[in-house]
């Protein structure tokens, strides 16, 4: 079997091993690929890894020798699956790798927030503390999260985790979702968007970006935040409005943001957000920890394994 992985670098920078997939066939391994390259690099693979290169309906019409598209991410939407589909290309994707990372990453910037824990450590090794007259001092509030609400919007694998840390931090939950959970957690309520905003001391959105919810946290939903609220976005960049977050925090609407995914990645250097007031920004790396990446390299092994076998796992359609 060809096969050929389109954006490789990003899952395994040089710390994991290809080594499983190359098992499975003669592999042809890319760090990344630029849109005009990949019809020359793919025109005679059967199989196809990709992350962040879009395979679209024109690219699939012009492969008949491929059979099988992996997806390197819980999201397909870099592949035209319909198109996939009524060439007889199945499509697979990897569910669930990373929901404890995630996680993580939203109490991390939370806990950012709340205790700035780094700048209060640079200010120390700068001689702040040394000179300070008294035995302790503190350049920003210092919030305790018990008792505080925490407002969830999405509650599938990662958001019903996020609630557990929050519960285990001693906060209230409320959370919000397309359709109604009816196995809570216990301790969490389900609510309306307009409570989850309105009444939350912290906003975590960890649902996935459709055509219906783009954008959907706008200047309308910002204004009825708390001044003290913290949003906090793990999600996809496409739903907040961007240029409306910005003016939000820089006019005080609300007190800070928390954001591991932009609208675009790389952002443009004008994107507001990355200049606006209290906006602490990591570069997508919720899912980057070794251990999820590991996991992810793992699946993806095994949904080609499967496939080879006749048994396929993990198809999206």
């Amino acid at each position: 079997m060809q096969i050929v992985v389109l954006d490789g670098f990003a899952l395994n920078p040089g710390d994991l091993s290809w080594e499983g997939l190359k098992e499975l066939g003669e592999c042809c391994i890319y760090d990344r690929t630029k849109q005009t390259e990949i019809y020359d690099r793919i025109k005679d693979a059967e199989a196809v890894i990709t992350n962040k290169a879009v395979i679209d309906e024109q690219l699939i019409n012009q492969l008949p020798k491929l059979k099988y598209i992996g997806v390197t991410a819980t999201g397909y939407n870099v592949v035209d699956v319909p198109a996939a589909n009524n060439k007889g290309i199945l499509v697979t994707n990897i569910p669930a790798y990373s929901t404890d990372s995630v996680a993580q990453l939203v109490f991390s910037h939370i806990l950012n927030i709340v205790n700035r824990v780094e700048m209060h450590s640079d200010s120390v090794r700068s001689g702040t503390w040394a000179n300070n007259p008294d035995f302790a001092y503190w350049n920003s509030p210092q919030t305790e999260l018990a008792g505080k609400t925490l407002g969830i919007v999405g509650f599938g694998r990662i958001g019903r985790k996020v609630a557990q840390i929050g519960l285990a931090f001693g906060m209230k939950v409320t959370f919000c979702n397309r359709s109604q959970i009816i196995e809570l957690l216990e301790g969490t309520r389900q609510t309306s968007m307009d409570e989850v905003f309105s009444q939350s001391d912290i906003v975590s959105i960890n649902c996935p970006l459709t055509i219906e919810n783009s954008e959907f946290v706008n200047s309308d939903l910002l204004q009825k935040m708390k001044r003290s609220a913290i949003l906090i976005n793990t999600g996809r960049g496409g739903l907040i409005n961007e240029a409306d977050l910005a003016i939000a925090l820089n006019t005080r609407v609300i007190a800070a943001a928390g954001l591991d995914v932009l609208s675009t990645e790389p952002p443009k250097p004008d994107n507001p957000v990355l200049s606006a007031k209290n906006c602490f920004i990591t570069p997508h790396i919720a899912w980057a920890t070794n251990e999820a990446r590991l996991r992810l390299m793992n699946i993806t092994i095994e949904n080609l394994h499967c496939f080879k076998l006749g048994n396929p796992q993990n198809v999206v359609k």
